[in-house]
C-alpha cells in the first residue's frame, strides 16, 4: 500500500510539474498551500505506518521505535529540503520531475522488496 501511494504521489508530482499551474509566487515558483503540504506529508508517511505495524509484530519497544522513526524521518526531510534547494537552483526546470521520479523509484523498490 505504501509503495503504491509513493508511486501515485510521484506520478502526481510529475503531472503537476508539466501542467505548470498558474499559482506561482512573485519569484516565479509555485506556492504550496498548507492543505497540499499536509496531503503530501500524509501520503509519504504511510510507509511509517507500515513500519510501525511490522515493528509491533516483532515486539520492539514503542518509545525506541517512535524515537528512531522520528529521528530518521526528520533527518531525511531536512536532507531532502537542503538537496532540493541546491539542486533546484541548478535544475530548476526539471527539479519537480526529478523529485517525482525519485518517489516512483522508491515506491517500486518497496514494491519489489529491495527496501
Amino acid at each position: 500500500m505504501g509503495a503504491g501511494l509513493l508511486i501515485l504521489t510521484g506520478l502526481y508530482v510529475i503531472w503537476r510539474a508539466r501542467r505548470k499551474s498558474s499559482e506561482e509566487g512573485p519569484d516565479g515558483h509555485e506556492v504550496l498551500q498548507t492543505p497540499q503540504l499536509l496531503l503530501t506529508a500524509a501520503a509519504l508517511s504511510i510507509d511509517n505506518l507500515i513500519v510501525g505495524f511490522a515493528l509491533g509484530v516483532h515486539q520492539v519497544p514503542i518509545l525506541l521505535a517512535a524515537g528512531v522513526i522520528a529521528l530518521v524521518s526528520v533527518a531525511m526531510a531536512v536532507l531532502g529540503l537542503q538537496l532540493g534547494d541546491r539542486l533546484g537552483a541548478r535544475f530548476e526546470s526539471l527539479s519537480e520531475e526529478i523529485g517525482g521520479g525519485v518517489l516512483i523509484l522508491v515506491g517500486l523498490a518497496l514494491a519489489v522488496g529491495i527496501l
